[in-house]
């Protein structure tokens, strides 16, 4: 059917954007240097005793030069109180 593929990707981003709408800020929860350290801790908040919207995550990768190897950055969105 044509069309349906945007449709649905449209509304994926709606979904997506729902969590991050209005004021807020992003608060940085965790930083490492290990892949396999990121992997984890996104695992324990995913699944933890207290669960977190994966739409609110935001992983950023602050690249390296050859000496300085790739940094990971786990940071959560947290909503101003009105």
């Amino acid at each position: 059917m044509p069309g349906q593929r945007k449709r649905k990707r449209q509304r994926e981003a709606a979904g997506r954007r729902s969590a991050t709408d209005g004021p807020g800020r992003w608060e940085a929860v965790f930083e490492t240097l290990d892949a396999a350290e990121l992997r984890d801790f996104l695992r324990r908040l995913s699944t933890g005793a207290e669960p977190v919207d994966m739409s609110t995550v935001r992983i950023d990768m602050v690249c390296g030069r050859p000496p300085t190897p790739a940094a990971y950055r786990v940071c959560l969105f947290v909503p101003d109180p009105t």
